[in-house]
């Protein structure tokens, strides 16, 4: 079989809605937001429901993308500032990855793994 093409960031480009759920915990809520991506590694961003937006540093590697932000208000608990690393590929026509977030000051549940799946906007 010939081998599969290479991605690039351009097969990433678009704004899709993001659904990121604990992989493991009691707490099963969702965190919804906007990713938006292009075709560089410039303008990628999340949007998340209360208006604010986070800047992404991203690379590319193989059928993978990463990003990571700086560090920011988190969503999910209330006057915790947090930074994320996430990896996506590209999976029937979704993304379907992992987050990772780091919370500051947390104390022992510092860390929160999410499944994350998201849904190409028209």
């Amino acid at each position: 079989p010939a081998p599969a093409r290479a991605l690039s960031l351009g097969d990433f480009a678009g704004t899709w809605q993001v659904r990121a759920v604990p992989e493991s915990g009691t707490d099963t809520s969702s965190t919804n937001y906007v990713l938006t991506a292009t075709a560089d590694t410039g303008g990628w961003f999340i949007t998340f429901p209360s208006g604010l937006k986070v800047p992404l540093h991203v690379t590319l590697s193989g059928d993978s993308v990463m990003d990571k932000t700086g560090t920011f208000a988190s969503q999910r608990r209330k006057g915790v500032k947090v930074t994320t690393e996430s990896s996506m590929k590209m999976q029937n026509g979704k993304l379907v990855g992992t987050t990772i977030a780091h919370y500051l000051k947390a104390g022992p549940d510092s860390v929160l793994r999410l499944h994350l799946e998201a849904t190409k906007k028209p």
